[in-house]
């Protein structure tokens, strides 16, 4: 019996690779790449495409949501601000933070899944992605 199609939010980094291996556990995993004009985006993509080899997707997609750089507010995106060396004792927002990326990327991601017929969708993300959302 095959498994049913989940679209797994792939980064290539660290925390979308684990999602990533995850839910191949349970799914056929449907690989989603987002470039939102980050800096790192030619690495990510390096490493997307390998996650995906690793584990034969034949569903890839890769999609532009360049608005964010245009947006600005977030050293990952505005060429103008350095990005800051990592530090885990801070309490303040990193300057790192894209401003509602991760709402974007699932709504594109639940697009996708319903076109495909994905049963589920899967995102890798850290507390501090949310981080300036509200509180309900």
């Amino acid at each position: 019996m095959s498994k049913p199609t989940a679209v797994v939010c792939l980064s290539g980094g660290l925390d979308s690779c684990v999602t990533a291996a995850i839910a191949a556990q349970s799914h056929d995993p449907a690989l989603l790449h987002v470039n939102y004009g980050q800096r790192t985006e030619a690495r990510e993509l390096v490493s997307f495409a390998e996650i995906a080899d690793f584990y034969n997707a034949e569903k890839r997609l890769v999609l532009n949501l360049n608005f964010f750089a245009e947006i600005g507010g977030s050293s990952l995106t505005d060429v103008s601000e350095a990005v800051p060396a990592g530090d885990t004792a801070r309490a303040e927002i990193p300057s790192t933070y894209v401003p509602f990326r991760n709402a974007s990327i699932l709504s594109a991601a639940v697009a996708w899944a319903e076109v495909i017929g994905a049963s589920a969708v899967y995102i890798g993300a850290v507390e501090e992605d949310s981080s300036r959302l509200p509180r309900l």
